[in-house]
């Protein structure tokens, strides 16, 4: 067979760094800070972080190196998103809300050399500082009292001393360019290596019409953290199109993210649940109509969650499915063009409809796939080109089938790609031998006018072996018993599935990453901890 006689052009982020500060120069990027904005255009953001490279090589970074990023989402955390894959190091980004002992073996497992870290977080970094055993350098941005973390270096005093222009190196586009740990839900965080290919693939996945078309006429407000999966990769899609980037930093909260939203008018954003829905209860004065779409992800999102913002706001929300392990984004819910069965909400409570560019099949427990009949359940496998193979450092063969990535998602898949997923393998309730979802009854619950939150357990059960616990946060100015709930659900739900269980709880404790953090709820009430009511 004759070879291409195409360019071998290597998909880098290099030529990605360069089309943003010529093509897209006057772009901005504006960061919130507390009370104001700071702006800088795309061309100065792009010198900016040559000088980045150029004080990096200084201190010894070399090509491979781990530069660790401890900060949040604003302009010097993207300087560092261009500068330190584009000098060929590798950047690993540190989730700021993991515990201690977790940051500590996440920094030592990735060798990190150097640090970046925020002053406003340099409390939780001075915990650990002495147990990092790699860490050569750590360097601050913005003021504040350093003491406690030992030597470190200015990050503008550094800048200051380079000049733009660094001669970025020819690198394989199969070489490692970012790495990010999962959340570490159970046992250690593992790291995922992304390559410069795997992130430019994806950063024109998130441009095309199928994702989210995020295109120079966009304004990308970055609620997704930028330690969690590149914030879904939406900052670097955006300097590759030119669209604006929006900052708000820490103020993730429903006032500040409100004046934000008024005051720069974003186009386009990403949250999870759990944020989005503090906007829509604490936040339904705002005036959110420059939002032409609002992309929720991370966990389930609930029906009530979709239909508020469309009722309040009149804003659009679709879900999208991904994972650390996938960079993240496989699927994403837009409605069909032929939406016979259900209607527009309906379709985008869905799942999602699985991305060009990504296989998936479902597998029962022999490994066998199952038909995409949208009723035959099975664990999610994906493969594809921004999708890992192995985890950083460490084996894990049970993560991997045949070279497809096991998910730990049990899902249905319609005809035409919609995936559906019913739990995730650990969460199923598994009652007298029916499975429950505690995904649907979550949903529908949070459906309920008084519930701000409800995540659901499995719980021992000496008749059904198990059976679920319905964890309930209520509104702040409402009132209900668990006795009108489980009425109120039993209209909604097959009978088997309605909780005789309940608990009224001031907050679902949440992951690193804003997820439920079920594992923890279990442990409550293995303890004894939560206030059960049993309805006979």
């Amino acid at each position: 067979m004759p070879f291409s006689t195409m360019q071998d052009y290597p998909l880098t982020l290099r030529p990605i760094l360069a089309h943003g500060r010529t093509v897209h120069a006057n772009s901005k990027v504006i960061t919130y800070t507390g009370d104001g904005y700071a702006e800088a255009m795309f061309a100065q953001v792009a010198d900016r972080a040559d000088q980045l490279a150029a004080a990096l090589t200084r201190l010894g970074v070399e090509q491979g190196d781990r530069v660790g990023t401890f900060m949040w989402n604003n302009q010097t955390h993207l300087e560092a998103y261009l500068a330190v894959p584009c000098m060929g190091a590798v950047l690993h980004t540190l989730n700021i809300r993991l515990f201690p002992d977790q940051l500590a073996y996440v920094i030592n497992h990735a060798e990190d050399r150097v640090i970046i870290v925020d002053s406003s977080v340099i409390p939780l970094l001075a915990k650990v500082r002495d147990q990092l055993t790699t860490v050569q350098h750590i360097i601050v941005k913005g003021s504040g009292d350093t003491s406690a973390l030992g030597p470190t270096l200015d990050y503008d005093t550094l800048l200051a001393a380079e000049q733009p222009g660094f001669d970025y190196p020819d690198l394989d586009e199969r070489t490692g360019m970012a790495m990010c740990y999962t959340s570490g839900t159970t046992g250690n965080p593992k790291g995922v290596m992304y390559s410069h290919r795997s992130t430019f693939l994806h950063s024109l996945m998130v441009t095309s019409s199928a994702n989210i078309a995020l295109a120079e006429s966009d304004r990308m407000l970055v609620i997704v953290p930028m330690f969690h999966a590149n914030a879904w990769g939406t900052p670097y899609a955006a300097w590759m199109v030119g669209a604006d980037l929006v900052f708000p930093q820490q103020f993730l909260q429903a006032g500040p993210l409100s004046r934000i939203i008024e005051e720069t008018r974003p186009t386009l954003t990403g949250a999870v649940p759990t944020v989005l829905t503090d906007l829509l209860i604490n936040g339904r004065a705002a005036d959110l109509s420059s939002l032409r779409l609002v992309m929720c992800g991370g966990s389930a999102v609930p029906r009530a969650l979709i239909q508020g913002y469309h009722d309040v706001f009149g804003v659009p929300v679709v879900q999208g499915w991904g994972m650390t392990e996938t960079s993240p984004v496989c699927a994403i819910g837009h409605p069909p063009k032929d939406m016979t069965g259900d209607d527009e909400v309906g379709w985008r409570t869905r799942t999602g409809r699985i991305l060009p560019g990504v296989e998936l099949r479902i597998t029962d427990d022999s490994g066998a796939t199952m038909p995409w009949d949208g009723e035959a359940l099975g664990e999610i496998e994906v493969r594809g080109p921004w999708i890992t193979a192995s985890y950083y450092g460490i084996e894990d063969p049970d993560k991997f089938h045949d070279g497809w990535l096991r998910t730990g998602d049990v899902a249905s898949v319609s005809s035409n790609g919609y995936v559906m997923i019913s739990d995730r393998a650990k969460d199923v309730i598994k009652s007298g031998g029916e499975w429950v979802s505690s995904v649907d009854l979550e949903n529908t619950l949070m459906g309920h006018p008084a519930i701000a939150e409800a995540a659901v357990i499995g719980v021992p059960d000496e008749r059904w072996d198990e059976r679920p616990l319905a964890c309930v946060v209520l509104k702040s100015d409402s009132h209900v018993t668990a006795t009108e709930l489980r009425a109120w659900l039993a209209e909604r739900t097959a009978k088997f599935c309605v909780p005789e269980r309940w608990a009224f709880i001031p907050e679902v404790p949440k992951t690193s990453v804003g997820k439920f953090d079920k594992k923890v709820l279990r442990a409550r009430h293995a303890a004894d901890q939560l206030e059960v009511e049993k309805l006979s």
